[in-house]
């Protein structure tokens, strides 16, 4: 099904996309920048599920950016939808047949580690799979990647370094650390976030890795970044809900424009 939706994007496109980007909730003004975009929908690719999360506007946005050709997801799957996994990595495995060899994903996080504040960038050096789910499980496609693939360095470590210098330059504060996932859609509870600390996670979402095993599967460079949009439950005595998430992560749009574009230059 991902050979027959890349053969349909491909049809639509003339450039060869080898930098990928995946939007996070409120983080896709991104796709703005693009000089004379194509734009792609979800519901027009065969084979493609819908995004229905407030804050994904589900389509596919092909352009120059920061002087690469790029293909940017505006709005991405979850398992909480009631997707499969094959299917919430769907667009992952389309990006590697059109030619993506540099994946950056973004997301909206819950803020585990105290030292953070709402609206901090996290660089993601490491994930805890907490969903259950693995998008690699079932017979392997030796075309895509090996059965067994290595997950020491998921996330590179010199795309990485190349982020972290970009922030700096920008003036940018870049925190690190690692990102857990839980399943959805309730947030998680004070005794779960307690636990999560204790295992060593640093922020927690609801999407992100299994993109980044099916990205990796492929042979792909991943480098994530979480958006802080809301300090996780118990951290602050405060209600959690998908608006302020929204809320803040429109509010940090402009700085990670700025941070992607420089980013992207510089590869």
């Amino acid at each position: 099904m991902y050979r027959e939706a890349a053969k349909y994007i491909r049809g639509k496109i003339d450039i060869t996309p080898d930098v990928g980007l995946i939007l996070g909730s409120g983080l896709s003004n991104i796709a703005n920048l693009i000089d004379k975009p194509i734009i792609v929908n979800y519901d027009d690719i065969p084979n493609f599920p819908l995004s229905t999360v407030e804050g994904h506007e589900g389509r596919f946005v092909i352009g120059k950016l920061g002087g690469r050709n790029v293909i940017i997801m505006q709005g991405r799957f979850h398992y909480y939808e009631g997707y499969d996994p094959d299917q919430i990595v769907l667009p992952v495995r389309v990006m590697g047949i059109l030619g993506v060899n540099t994946l950056i994903i973004t997301n909206a996080a819950g803020g585990i580690n105290p030292e953070f504040k709402l609206g901090d960038f996290m660089l993601i050096n490491d994930h805890i799979n907490l969903s259950g789910i693995n998008p690699l499980r079932g017979k392997n496609d030796k075309l895509l990647g090996t059965r067994f693939p290595d997950m020491t360095n998921a996330y590179d470590g010199d795309l990485r370094e190349k982020m972290q210098s970009t922030a700096a330059e920008l003036g940018i504060s870049m925190r690190e650390g690692v990102y857990a996932i839980m399943l959805g859609p309730s947030y998680e509870t004070p005794a779960e976030i307690r636990m999560l600390r204790l295992i060593g996670a640093d922020a927690v979402g609801m999407s992100t890795v299994p993109e980044v095993i099916a990205a990796v599967h492929c042979g792909m460079k991943v480098v994530g970044l979480s958006c802080i949009t809301n300090m996780a439950a118990g951290i602050l005595d405060l209600p959690l809900s998908h608006k302020e998430v929204i809320h803040t992560a429109n509010r940090a749009n402009d700085l990670l424009k700025d941070l992607i574009v420089n980013f992207i230059e510089s590869l």
